[in-house]
């Protein structure tokens, strides 16, 4: 019997080697011949060719990520979370005798699934649905941050106000070319987004439905509304493209129409289907929406300007681009050539809220989220400063339930300040910007109305982000592990506090005294005591960085004495920002890999150059391993930014392949002292 077998996670190549070396062990036990190829971070490795899989008696897919299984037409193919392929090999391998043949579409949603697959999260159906609306998010980012960019490059260098125009850019000008090439990229940046969660799902037939149809959605004027549906309405067609494409796929055709269904009569059907429901049927309502919520704003202009405000800052930043928030945008600006400067001026000082807002949040909150996402947020300030709202759309389509009202809540903050201060914007347009040009009465407490939004929504988000993963990891909500710490202190030790006034220092930190740096001995421990006691993997690993018995008995506390351990060294220059940035690791997924053995790592330049520590603990330290474990085996990679590419995947790669060893971790644990841990170590290649 011959298998194949293809192993990924997203966020490493830790699991992916493990799950790679477990299913390879279990095929070698009972006598099967199997090739697994590897897909993490550092490519795809020992691919398969197509004569394996010509030859493969079934293929098993342990992935967390999308992989193409449109080369396994035709053969059995087993789809489940990498965590099975660590915790289940041989149940796989058994499985995949029996598993369905694989059709010829390669998406998520069209694979064969195992009882008890290991999708985070809880449900097939929503690992898939989660894993499409991220995919979407991930390649629509770039268009976002070109497109934006470009835009408010070219407004501030190019640009002039104007009562009728807003902010105005000279036909035929070099900067009106600029700005031209930036709204192509945030015209495509719905497309994308529907385009590849539509892909997600059905793979490459759902590619051009899921486009099309965020064109469909993003252009009101096919189906009679002044404003399209924006991002929300990408989401839904990306859906309804994916799984209207595998619903087609399982339409039973003659053997002579098949090689044409994922290229022709496909792709031709879903979008047409899609195109022709979302003009016909959804886009009636999108349009009923914004000429009812029109007239009822002109209902209001006679009430409260507080309420007003409020009103008006909660609909800028419900969709940013939608019906919502085009019905409050263009009643203000119909309202200007009345004379009444004041509803514009309410809508200027929400309409930068949302951007500013996230991007701060990735600044004082910065463990929650990813390194691509805390660039976005870099972006989105940016953007948000030229009244770019668009900015905040990624962090709002990855996690709509918690940034969507957080938006919201500044939004209405910023309207009913300004409404409350009689602020004015003569131009159709929003943001700092326009106050630096001229276009607003009442400037400071225009300045003041944006700032506070945008702190409320920064709070709000990382709050609300927060309470979330809390629930995910399963911790208590008032507080830490051991429910001493409010939800918005620092993440163990080494979190970052902002200080009085979190608008003019978002970026500042603390250091905890809970995290000493290395005292002047410790840091400046000699070369040559360092190579006398030997050096393992590439020499990043020597006795200063062994530890036999850790002292701490939770995560968060080993991590911070494995920190301290690595700074023996003298490479560490900051223990407080290196363990900040193992925990921001860890949020982002465990780091505990089962088999009783965790490998946290960190990318920062806290550390001059890679450093690896390894320390033991008898009784094990709970780090949300896939198998249930505790970790008792506990290695700690550190690499500078500019290393930690290549680098650093490799010493994770070595390292995983070895721990598979069940002798060698046997010989690790038995080892009685450091030097004799070193010697085992130096078996790792």
């Amino acid at each position: 019997m011959k298998l194949l077998a293809v192993t990924a996670c997203p966020t490493g190549i830790a699991h992916t080697y493990m799950a790679a070396e477990k299913l390879q062990q279990a095929a070698d036990r009972q006598g099967i011949e199997m090739k697994v190829e590897t897909q993490g971070s550092i490519g795809a490795e020992n691919v398969l060719t197509d004569n394996d899989v010509r030859e493969a008696d079934g293929i098993i897919v342990a992935a967390d990520k999308d992989v193409d299984l449109a080369r396994f037409a035709g053969k059995r193919v087993l789809s489940v979370g990498v965590s099975e392929g660590i915790s289940h090999p041989e149940r796989l391998i058994e499985q995949v005798r029996s598993a369905p043949v694989h059709g010829g579409g390669g998406g998520a949603g069209g694979t064969a699934s195992a009882s008890g697959g290991g999708g985070a999260g809880g449900g097939r159906e929503r690992s898939v649905a989660y894993k499409a609306l991220m995919n979407g998010v991930s390649y629509m980012i770039p268009f976002v941050v070109v497109g934006g960019l470009l835009i408010a490059i070219s407004l501030s260098l190019g640009g002039h106000t104007d009562p009728k125009g807003g902010l105005v850019i000279p036909d035929d000008s070099f900067w009106m070319h600029v700005n031209q090439i930036g709204v192509i990229g945030f015209t495509l940046m719905v497309p994308i987004l529907s385009g590849y969660i539509a892909y997600a799902v059905g793979d490459r037939p759902a590619l051009v439905p899921g486009m099309i149809g965020g064109w469909i959605a993003n252009t009101g004027e096919l189906y009679d509304s002044k404003a399209g549906a924006g991002f929300i309405g990408a989401i839904v067609t990306g859906f309804l493209a994916g799984y209207l494409v595998l619903w087609i796929k399982k339409v039973k055709v003659p053997k002579f129409v098949q090689p044409i269904m994922p290229i022709i009569v496909i792709p031709i059907l879903a979008t047409s289907a899609l195109g022709l429901f979302f003009i016909y049927v959804i886009g009636k309502p999108i349009s009923w929406v914004f000429e009812h919520l029109t007239d009822w704003l002109s209902g209001m202009t006679g009430t409260s300007a507080i309420l007003l405000g409020a009103i008006l800052g909660l609909m800028i930043a419900f969709d940013m681009g939608g019906p919502v928030n085009k019905t409050a945008f263009l009643f203000g600006a119909g309202l200007i050539a009345t004379g009444n400067q004041t509803v514009m001026g309410m809508c200027a000082a929400a309409i930068p809220v949302m951007p500013l807002g996230q991007g701060l949040a990735t600044l004082i909150r910065k463990r929650l989220y990813s390194e691509q996402e805390r660039e976005t947020g870099l972006a989105a300030l940016f953007m948000g400063l030229f009244g770019i709202s668009e900015g905040a759309i990624p962090f709002a389509a990855a996690r709509p339930a918690q940034v969507i009202p957080a938006n919201m809540l500044g939004g209405a903050v910023a309207g009913a300040v300004a409404g409350l201060a009689d602020v004015k914007d003569a131009v159709p347009h929003g943001g700092p910007i326009v106050a630096v040009l001229g276009a607003v009465g009442g400037v400071p407490m225009f300045f003041v109305a944006v700032a506070v939004g945008t702190v409320v929504t920064a709070l709000a988000t990382v709050a609300l982000v927060d309470i979330s993963e809390r629930k995910r990891r399963g911790e208590p909500l008032v507080g830490g592990p051991g429910g001493s710490e409010p939800v918005l202190a620092g993440v163990g030790a080494g979190a970052a506090v902002a200080g009085p006034g979190v608008g003019s220092g978002a970026g500042a930190t603390t250091k905890s005294p809970a995290v000493p740096a290395p005292s002047a001995p410790a840091a400046q421990v000699p070369a040559d005591a360092a190579a006398a006691g030997g050096e393992v993997l590439s020499g990043y690993l020597t006795e200063q960085t062994v530890k036999v018995q850790l002292d701490a008995d939770e995560k968060e506390a080993a991590i911070r004495e494995m920190a301290e351990l690595l700074a023996r060294t003298g490479k560490v220059v900051d223990v407080a920002e290196l363990v900040r940035t193992a925990l921001r690791r860890e949020a982002q997924g465990t780091t505990g890999l089962g088999e009783e053995i965790a490998i946290p790592h960190a990318k920062t330049d806290a550390v001059t150059s890679p450093v690896v520590g390894f320390a033991r603990s008898a009784e094990g330290i709970e780090w949300g391993a896939l198998d249930g474990t505790k970790a008792k085996l506990i290695f700690m990679i550190s690499v500078p930014e500019a290393a930690a590419g290549d680098e650093h995947l490799r010493i994770l790669a070595m390292l995983s392949r070895k721990l598979m060893d069940v002798g060698f971790r046997e010989r690790l644990v038995a080892a009685p002292d450091e030097v004799a841990v070193l010697d085992v170590l130096r078996e790792v290649r």
